[in-house]
């Protein structure tokens, strides 16, 4: 951690900042880093179960989007899953 804040503060000589605030942009630095790894695995997921299309272009990376194709089966599958967190548990 000590060398991710020293870096940081290398790279940004006139900054300035409390330990609440260095807290703060290292917790939202660590969770973005978390939110990008998990939308990376679910857009992994729904393209290889066929319903987003993953395109590479030059200069802007992947882009997705729905495939059209699968579209009513996507629909079918969102049903599925919020109906599934909607049924009581039978405990």
């Amino acid at each position: 951690m000590a060398k991710e804040i020293l870096g940081y503060f290398l790279h940004n000589p006139q900054a300035a900042d409390s330990l609440e605030g260095i807290a703060r942009w290292r917790l939202l630095e660590e969770a973005v880093q978390r939110r990008v790894e998990s939308t990376d695995q679910a857009l992994t997921w729904l393209v290889a179960h066929g319903f987003l299309r993953k395109v590479s272009t030059a200069g802007t990376g992947a882009i997705f989007s729905l495939n059209r194709e699968r579209q009513a089966e996507a629909e079918r599958f969102l049903r599925s899953v919020a109906g599934a967190r909607t049924r009581p548990s039978s405990s």
